[in-house]
C-alpha cells in the first residue's frame, strides 16, 4: 500500500490546508504536460483500423449480474451544451472500444462480504497507520499526532450548521473518523446488518483491486466506463438526456443547499440501495449518484488536450502515462467516475457522464465504492476453469 495519500487523509483535520482528493473545484490551468501511452491512429487508407469486438461473441454467455455494453466509437468528454463542465473534461475527442460485460450495480455490501469471508481480506481503512512511513511525505518537523488519533478509520460525510462561502475547502465537510470503515460505513455504530443491497464504500484502489482479483474481473478504463454510462445516447449531458428537472427520478444526489441541508427529493439523503432509480438504456442501474466508482486510468490534468491533439481515433486508451494534477504535482491518483449522493449543482453537478474526479490510490470514504467488468477473454478463461 501506498502510504503517501493515505497521509492526505489522516491529515485533512489537522491540517486544513493540505488539500487532496474530493475537492471538485479547479483552478488555473498548468504548463505541465503529463505523457500518455494510447497510440492515436488516424483514419487513413493505408493504416490499418483494429479490428473492434461490438457484438457479443456466441461462444460466450452473460456472467450473472452483468449485462453486455456493445463494442463501439464515441466522443468521450464533455458535450458542447454542458454549461457546468470543467476544462478537464474538454475537450471530446473520438475514443473506441471493444465490447464488455459490466456489472449492471455497483458492488454492494453483499458481495464484498461474501469476498472478505473467503480470503480474510482486511481493507486499507482497517489497518494500522505507520508514522514512519507517513511522516516521511510530511514538512521535517512536522509533530506525531497523539496515539489515540493515529488509529484507523476514513473519511465520513458531516453536514455544515450555515452555508459555505468557500467550497474549495472540503475539510468544512468531511472529518476523520477512526473506525469508519465498510462495516461501519458512518463511522462506529453504524453497520451494514440489514443493508446487503447497499452499495459498499470505504473502498480504496487498492481494495478495489483485490476485490476485482478474486471475482476474476478487472476495474473499467475511464472510456470504457463512460462508453457503458452514455448507453445509446451519445450526445447528452445526463444517461437519460438534457433535462435536469428528471435529476431526483433518475439519480440519488444531494437536492438542496450543500452542504448544509439535503430535501431528499430523491427519496434519500445518503446512500441508496441498488436499482432504486431507473437504468440506462444498456440496463446499468446507478451509473449516475449514490457512490463513485472507481477506474483504472491515471488522473492527469492534461490527458483530454493532449488525446485530442492528433485528430485521431483512439483504440482501448488506458489514459495517461502517469498521474499529474496541476492542484498536486505529488499526487498518485487515480480518476473515478459517476458522483455520488453528494453531489449538488452548485459544487460539481458530476452526476453528469463527462465529469471525472481524481481520488488518490489509497483514499477511502463513504460515497466511493466500485463497478467491475469482464473481457470476453476475462469470461472464457473463466469458462475453461469451470469445464
Amino acid at each position: 500500500m501506498n502510504s503517501t495519500t493515505r497521509l492526505s487523509i489522516f491529515f485533512l483535520c489537522l491540517f486544513p490546508s493540505m488539500t487532496t482528493f474530493v475537492s471538485c473545484g479547479e483552478k488555473k490551468s498548468s504548463k505541465h504536460e503529463s505523457q500518455q501511452t494510447t497510440e492515436v491512429i488516424k483514419i487513413e487508407e493505408e493504416i490499418k483500423v483494429p479490428q473492434l469486438i461490438i457484438d457479443m461473441p456466441d461462444d460466450v454467455a452473460v456472467p450473472p449480474g452483468m449485462v453486455w455494453v456493445p463494442g463501439g466509437e464515441f466522443s468521450q468528454g464533455a458535450v458542447p451544451q454542458d454549461e457546468m463542465a470543467m476544462a478537464h473534461e474538454k475537450p471530446a475527442h473520438r475514443v473506441a472500444v471493444n465490447g464488455f460485460f459490466m456489472d449492471i450495480t455497483e458492488v454492494t455490501n453483499a458481495a464484498f462480504e461474501k469476498f472478505v469471508k473467503e480470503t480474510g481480506y482486511i481493507t486499507v481503512a482497517e489497518r494500522k497507520i505507520d508514522w514512519e512511513e507517513m511522516k516521511k511525505q510530511l514538512p521535517e518537523g512536522t509533530p506525531k499526532p497523539h496515539d489515540s488519533i493515529m488509529q484507523p478509520g476514513s473519511l465520513t460525510f458531516k453536514k455544515t450548521k450555515s452555508p459555505v462561502l468557500n467550497l474549495y475547502d472540503f475539510s468544512q465537510w468531511w472529518r476523520w473518523t477512526i473506525g469508519a470503515n465498510w462495516r461501519q460505513p458512518n463511522g462506529p455504530g453504524s453497520t451494514v446488518k440489514g443493508k446487503g443491497d447497499y452499495p459498499v464504500v470505504h473502498i480504496a484502489y487498492d481494495d478495489a483491486l483485490a476485490y476485482c482479483e478474486w471475482a476474476g474481473r478487472r476495474l473499467p478504463t475511464e472510456s470504457e466506463w463512460e462508453r457503458a454510462a452514455r448507453g445509446t445516447k451519445e450526445n447528452t449531458i445526463y444517461f437519460w438526456g438534457d433535462d435536469i428537472a428528471s435529476l431526483s427520478q433518475m439519480a440519488n444526489t444531494w437536492e438542496g443547499e450543500f452542504p448544509v441541508s439535503n430535501t431528499q427529493a430523491d427519496g434519500h439523503e445518503r446512500r441508496a440501495p441498488v436499482k432504486s432509480y431507473a437504468p440506462n438504456d444498456f440496463g446499468i442501474y446507478d451509473i449516475s449518484g449514490n457512490v463513485w466508482e472507481w477506474t483504472s486510468d491515471w488522473y492527469s490534468t492534461n490527458y483530454y488536450k493532449e488525446a485530442s491533439s492528433d485528430n485521431g481515433i483512439l483504440y482501448n486508451p488506458s489514459g495517461a502515462e502517469r498521474p499529474y494534477n496541476q492542484r498536486d504535482p505529488y499526487a498518485r491518483e487515480k480518476i473515478m467516475k459517476g458522483g455520488s449522493f453528494l453531489c449538488n449543482a452548485s459544487y460539481c453537478a458530476s452526476y453528469r457522464v463527462s465529469s471525472r474526479m481524481a481520488s488518490s490510490l489509497d483514499s477511502s470514504h463513504e460515497h466511493l465504492g466500485l463497478r467491475t467488468i469482464a473481457t470476453v477473454d476475462m469470461v472464457r478463461n473463466t469458462n475453461k476453469k469451470t469445464d
